[in-house]
């Protein structure tokens, strides 16, 4: 290589930099092609002065192919290599001394040792030296130096998935539902991916809607997560794979391949340093819940609630309570009927029109949330009598029973749990609270005749919601009811704040 010249012709200049040197050189196209490939070009250029270390062709030649193609593919690794050939100042043979440590570009060192005859830059020969250029000088070796480099950072599922060009909506989904973070950590995940194609067929509105419901969206895509390490090789035939979302998935193994559950599982074992990702064709989806139960439903699988269980049915209550609803029912625990005087507890349950009058009184005939609860409203009652709320800071009281547990949601309305049994008003005590009049006959199919009914008593027919259909004049003994849809009713008589109630068939 000839030693460069600086010369003027016809008012423009040609240099001759570290840069040109290796251009001009045939030996040297595979690192002309690097530099310019790192955009390192213009800075070797530069004033400098610059020492390079230049390998050859053949000194490229000598990298595995493979790992050639990938140095030169990444940016980032390409400069570090190359920096690492490169001395910020001019270091010229007569300068070398043995062992000397020269430092680079890259920010490490090279290691100098000089035997008799030859000089080595760490284990690679310098076969020509000291070539001159305007700003530095060029040593030529025989050898590609390799930086020590720092480990690459971990792969995650996450990083998996955002690499992928076939997982673009799982991605957005991950992001959508703050999983990015969790998917990252130590793991192990195994991670079951469904492609766009897989989203793609869900129908677009639903698929808009799920993203945008981040509860719903999070225990679908943790149905798609393993907490543990599952190759392929692990999979076997009926293998049942736990989930972050609390579910078990099913895997198939059979002809055309292997399921997990209804989805093929298309490509496998994309291994990250926490965890495992296989690509499948279809979006898993969680099992529906299960169909809610009645408010019925709800006292009669409550361990606390036996003896209001019995009452129901003993009230003949619980078809009525099947029904479409809504009801309200504000259910005393069993502890709540023990405090009740076990004899009069005995007599109640025993008579059946005081217990019905006791059972209607903890029933709205409609859907009272909690958060629709205010201090001081009323609530009417199946009985006909309301109930007064009191929300204080100890507590939210129904008359003076304190709901201990509030909103288990039924099918047909909601349940309530309270801690006391509500008595509704009456002009004595609970022992009295049997009825003083009669009505007969009972079914009846046109009247109904009253016998012990004060003048001043205000007479009602209350469907099972707690509508009142009928009103009678003060006083009446006599109830016409023929015209009347077939069906039971509660008949309330009302004197003063004594309610009493029976209940009655129209056939």
């Amino acid at each position: 290589i000839a030693a460069a010249m600086t010369f003027m012709v016809s008012g423009w200049s040609q240099t001759n930099t570290v840069v040109d040197v290796i251009v001009h050189s045939p030996d040297h196209n595979t690192l002309e092609t690097a530099v310019l490939a790192a955009g390192l070009e213009g800075d070797l250029s530069g004033t400098g002065p610059f020492t390079v270390f230049a390998p050859t062709d053949s000194a490229f030649a000598a990298v595995d192919s493979a790992t050639l193609a990938g140095i030169l593919a990444d940016d980032a690794l390409l400069t570090a290599v190359l920096t690492y050939h490169v001395h910020g100042g001019e270091a010229l043979a007569a300068g070398l001394m043995d062992q000397m440590m020269v430092s680079t570009l890259n920010g490490q060192e090279l290691t100098v040792t000089l035997t008799d005859s030859t000089t080595f830059i760490n284990n690679a020969m310098v076969t020509v030296a000291d070539i001159p250029a305007d700003n530095g000088v060029v040593h030529v070796i025989d050898a590609v130096l390799v930086p020590t480099l720092p480990p690459p950072p971990p792969t995650t599922v996450v990083d998996i998935i955002v690499d992928s060009e076939d997982h673009d909506t799982l991605e957005l989904a991950v992001l959508a539902a703050d999983l990015a973070g969790t998917l990252s950590g130590d793991g192990p995940f195994t991670v079951f991916a469904p492609t766009d194609d897989a989203f793609a067929a869900i129908d677009s509105a639903t698929l808009a809607a799920v993203l945008a419901d981040i509860e719903t969206l999070t225990s679908i895509l943790t149905l798609h997560v393993h907490g543990g390490n599952v190759l392929e090789a692990d999979l076997t035939d009926g293998m049942m794979v736990p989930t972050l979302n609390g579910e078990e998935l099913t895997i198939s193994l059979t002809d055309s391949g292997a399921y997990v559950n209804n989805a093929l599982i298309t490509v496998t074992d994309l291994v990250a340093d926490n965890g495992v990702v296989h690509v499948i064709d279809a979006v898993l989806l969680p099992a529906p819940p299960p169909p809610l139960g009645t408010v019925v439903d709800i006292i009669v699988d409550s361990p606390d609630h036996e003896t209001l269980e019995a009452a129901v049915i003993a009230a003949d209550l619980a078809g009525t309570l099947s029904g479409e609803g809504p009801f309200t029912v504000f259910a005393p625990t069993d502890d709540a009927f023990a405090a009740v005087d076990s004899a009069l507890l005995a007599a109640v349950l025993a008579d059946i029109p005081t217990l019905t009058a006791i059972l209607t009184y903890h029933v709205h005939g409609g859907n009272a949330l909690s958060t629709d609860l205010m201090d001081g409203m009323e609530v009417s009652t199946l009985n006909g009598a309301p109930v007064t709320l009191t929300i204080n800071e100890e507590g939210t009281f129904i008359n003076d029973a304190q709901v201990i547990v509030a909103d288990l949601i039924g099918s047909n309305g909601v349940v309530h749990v309270i801690d006391a049994v509500l008595l509704p008003p009456t002009p004595d005590s609970i022992d009295e609270v049997v009825a003083q009049w009669a009505v007969m006959p009972n079914p009846a199919k046109d009247v109904f005749t009253l016998t012990g009914v004060a003048p001043t008593a205000r007479i009602a027919m209350v469907d099972l919601t707690g509508r009142t259909v009928r009103e009678f004049a003060q006083g009446t003994t006599v109830l016409s009811v023929g015209d009347m849809p077939r069906g039971t009713y509660l008949l309330t008589v009302t004197e003063g704040r004594n309610i009493q109630t029976k209940k009655v068939m129209v056939q």
